[in-house]
C-alpha cells in the first residue's frame, strides 16, 4: 500500500517526456546505458512505459562498444530475446552493407562478433526507434531523493550534472540500476558486497577459505588490426616508463612466449579468433600465462571511489597495457623476431576516433554485489540433485526470468612474484550446464521502486558465472519488463507476478531455460519455456559423466549445442512421464488425456494454462 499511495501521487505530477529543457519526469529511469540498460530500456518501452536512459559517459554501450567484440558465450542454443535481437540486426548490418555471401557476414559469427563502431551503430538505431525512450549521455549521479517508511525506501528521483556542471533532476516511478558498478543502488542505501565470501557461507568448493576485499581483476579490450590502410601506430601512453617493462624480456627468453599475439595462449596479447570483420581483433588478457594484461589489487578502489580514483586506476591500466605494447614495438632490448611481429599491430584508424583509438571504458568485470532477495551462488549454475538422481540440467529455478551456458571464470584477485613472470591467484574455470537465474537477483530487500540488472544480488562465485553481455542483456531485459508490471499493477517490485513476467518474456522471445531444439520463433517456444519452469523438463537427460560437459567444438570456447538438453517434441510419451508430468500440473489445469508424443502433451496443457 505504502508503494501503491507513492504511485498515485507520482502519476498526479504527471508522467510523460521531458517537463523542462533540464529536468524529466517519466515512468522508468534506467541509469546506466550498458547493454543490460539499453535491453531494460527497450523492454520498458515495448510496455508502453515513457523512459529516461542516463548515461555517465559520452559513449552507449558499455563494454560491448569498448572492445569486448568477442561475446561470451558457448553455444548459439543459449541466446535469445535482447541480445539475439541484437545479434541478429549486426548481421542484417553487414550483410547489408556488404552482401550475403560475404566475408563480412562470414566473420560476423552471426552477429555476435562485430566492429565496436558496428556495435554503438546498431544500440544508437535502435533506441532512435522509440519515441518513449529518451537518452541523457554525459549525465553523472550526485544524489538520489528517497523517503523512507518503516523501513522501506521508495526513491523519489536521481539528481545528475552535465559534463558542463548543469544540474538535472529525473523524477520516475521506477528506477533501475545498469551500471557495472552498482552506484546507484549504493546511493540508495541498498546492502552490498565487494570481494569473495568465505568458503563456508554458501559451500562454496571455489571460495577461498576466508572472506577477503579480492576483486577479479581489471584490463582493457583493444581493438587492433595488421591492415596497414587503417592501422595507426602506437605511441608511449602518458607516463610511459621503460622500466616497468624490463621484467617481460626474462618471459620472452624463457621459451614459453611462442608470439606476442596468438591464440589461446604462449603469447601476451590474446587475439581472439577468428578475426572480427574487416580484419580487426578483439584484445584480451591471457590466462595463465607468464604475461597478463589483467592486474589484480590494484582496482580495489574502483567500486567505492570517487570519480579521481576510477581516473587513476583507469589511467594506470592504461599506461600499463598500452605502455607493453609500446615497449614491445620500440625498445632495442626486445629480441628481433618478436619486435617486429608486435610491429605488425596497431590501433584501428576508423575506431574510437574521440579518444586516439583507445577504449574509452576499462574491462570492469567485478565491482560492487547488491546483497538482495535471493544471492546467486556456486551451487545455483551445477547440476541439479534430487536424491539419488543427477540431472543434465542445472539446479531449478522456477521463478527464472534468464538464462545462461557461461561456467564460473574469474581472470585472477591477486598475484604473487614480479609482474612478468609472476602468478595470479584466485583465477578459476568450471564447466556447468546451462542454468536458470531467478529473479529475486534483480530485487533489493528494502527499496520498493528499484531493480538492478548488473550488480546483480551473487557470491563473487556466482557473480563470476552471470558476468557476461548476453546474460546482463536478458536480465536488464527482465528488469524493463518487471517495472512496467510493477506500474501497472500499482505494487512493489517484490511482490510482482514472476508467472505473469515469464510470460512476457517469453513471448518477447526470451528464454527462461534452455531447450537446445526449441528456440526463440519456434511455435513451441512459450509452451516448452512454461513447462520447463515448472520442472517438466529435469529429469529427461542424467547428468553426464563430465560436469558441464558440452558438445562439438566450433572453435575455440564455442561449441555446438549442450548435450541432453533437448526436449523431443516427437518422441512418444511414455507412461511413466506421463504419471511423472501430470504430477506436476498447477491447479486448474486440464490433463492432456489423447496426447500421444511429448510435444502434444505440453501443447495441451499450456493451452488449458493460458
Amino acid at each position: 500500500m505504502r508503494y501503491l499511495y507513492s504511485l498515485i501521487a507520482t502519476c498526479l505530477l504527471g508522467v510523460g517526456p521531458h517537463v523542462s529543457a533540464n529536468d524529466a519526469r517519466v515512468d522508468i529511469c534506467v541509469y546506466g546505458a550498458t547493454p543490460a540498460g539499453i535491453a531494460a530500456s527497450l523492454a520498458a518501452a515495448k510496455s508502453g512505459k515513457n523512459v529516461a536512459i542516463v548515461e555517465p559517459t559520452a559513449r552507449i554501450g558499455g563494454l560491448i562498444t569498448s572492445g569486448l567484440s568477442h561475446t561470451d558465450f558457448h553455444s548459439f542454443e543459449s541466446l535469445s530475446g535482447s541480445f539475439l535481437n541484437f545479434a541478429n540486426r549486426v548481421r542484417e548490418f553487414y550483410a547489408k552493407k556488404y552482401g550475403e555471401d560475404s566475408q563480412q557476414v562470414e566473420d560476423c559469427f552471426r552477429g555476435t562478433f562485430a566492429e565496436p563502431k558496428v556495435n554503438l551503430l546498431v544500440f544508437e538505431t535502435v533506441l532512435g526507434e522509440y519515441s518513449n525512450i529518451t537518452l541523457f549521455k554525459q549525465h553523472a549521479l550526485r544524489s538520489v531523493a528517497a523517503r523512507e517508511i518503516d523501513g522501506v525506501k521508495t526513491i523519489n528521483a536521481i539528481s545528475c550534472v552535465t559534463s558542463g556542471g548543469l544540474p538535472v533532476e529525473i523524477q520516475a516511478s521506477m528506477f533501475i540500476d545498469a551500471t557495472y558498478e552498482g552506484d546507484l543502488l549504493a546511493m540508495a542505501g541498498v546492502p552490498y558486497r565487494v570481494g569473495r565470501e568465505g568458503r563456508d557461507e554458501y559451500g562454496e568448493s571455489l571460495a577461498p577459505a576466508t572472506a577477503d576485499s579480492q576483486l577479479q581483476a581489471y584490463n582493457f579490450r583493444f581493438c587492433m588490426t595488421k591492415d596497414p590502410d587503417n592501422r595507426v601506430e602506437p605511441t608511449a601512453p602518458k607516463g610511459y616508463r621503460r622500466e616497468d617493462f624490463l621484467g617481460v624480456l626474462d618471459a620472452l627468453a624463457s621459451g614459453k612466449i611462442v608470439s606476442v599475439f596468438g591464440y589461446p595462449k604462449d603469447c601476451v596479447f590474446k587475439g581472439q579468433t577468428p578475426p572480427l570483420p574487416n580484419g580487426k581483433y578483439d584484445i584480451n588478457d591471457v590466462s595463465q600465462s607468464l604475461v597478463r594484461l589483467s592486474l589484480p589489487g590494484q582496482n580495489g578502489k574502483w567500486p567505492d571511489g570517487t570519480a579521481a580514483d576510477r581516473q587513476q586506476i583507469f589511467n594506470e591500466h592504461l599506461r600499463d597495457n598500452a605502455g607493453l605494447l609500446y615497449f614491445l614495438q620500440n625498445d632495442a632490448s626486445v629480441p628481433e623476431r618478436f619486435k617486429q611481429e608486435a610491429r605488425q599491430w596497431g590501433w584501428c584508424k576508423d575506431e574510437f576516433t574521440d579518444t586516439k583509438h583507445l577504449p574509452p571504458q576499462l574491462y570492469v568485470r567485478e565491482a560492487r554485489r547488491m546483497v538482495g532477495q535471493y544471492v546467486f551462488a556456486q551451487r545455483d549454475s551445477e547440476h541439479a540433485v534430487d536424491g539419488d538422481w543427477r540431472d543434465a540440467r542445472a539446479t531449478l529455478h522456477r521463478d527464472a526470468i534468464a538464462m545462461s551456458d557461461y561456467g564460473n571464470n574469474c581472470h585472477g584477485t591477486d598475484h604473487v612474484g614480479p609482474r612478468f613472470g609472476g602468478k595470479h591467484t584466485g583465477d578459476f574455470y568450471n564447466p556447468v550446464p546451462p542454468y536458470h537465474v531467478p529473479y529475486g537477483v534483480l530485487v533489493p530487500k528494502a527499496v520498493d521502486n528499484l531493480l538492478v540488472a548488473c550488480a546483480i544480488s551473487s557470491t563473487h562465485i556466482g557473480f563470476c558465472a552471470l558476468r557476461l553481455e548476453p546474460t546482463w542483456m536478458s536480465l536488464g531485459q527482465a528488469a524493463g519488463h518487471a517495472a512496467a508490471q510493477a506500474i501497472q499493477r500499482g505494487v512493489a517490485v517484490q511482490v510482482i507476478n514472476v508467472a505473469t513476467l515469464q510470460r512476457v518474456l517469453w513471448n518477447d522471445f526470451s528464454a527462461t531455460i534452455y531447450v537446445s531444439d526449441v528456440l526463440p520463433g519456434h511455435r513451441d517456444f512459450a509452451a516448452v519455456q512454461w513447462w520447463g519452469a515448472l520442472g517438466g523438463l529435469h529429469r529427461l537427460a542424467p547428468m553426464p559423466k563430465k560436469p558441464g560437459e558440452r558438445g562439438a567444438k566450433i572453435h575455440g570456447q564455442y561449441y555446438q549445442a549442450t548435450p541432453g538438453h533437448e526436449v523431443g517434441l516427437d518422441l512418444p510419451l511414455t507412461e511413466e512421464l506421463r504419471q511423472r508430468w501430470e504430477a506436476l500440473l498447477p491447479r486448474g489445469v486440464t490433463v492432456p488425456v489423447n496426447a500421444q508424443t511429448r510435444g502434444d502433451w505440453i501443447r495441451t496443457a499450456f493451452a488449458s494454462a493460458s
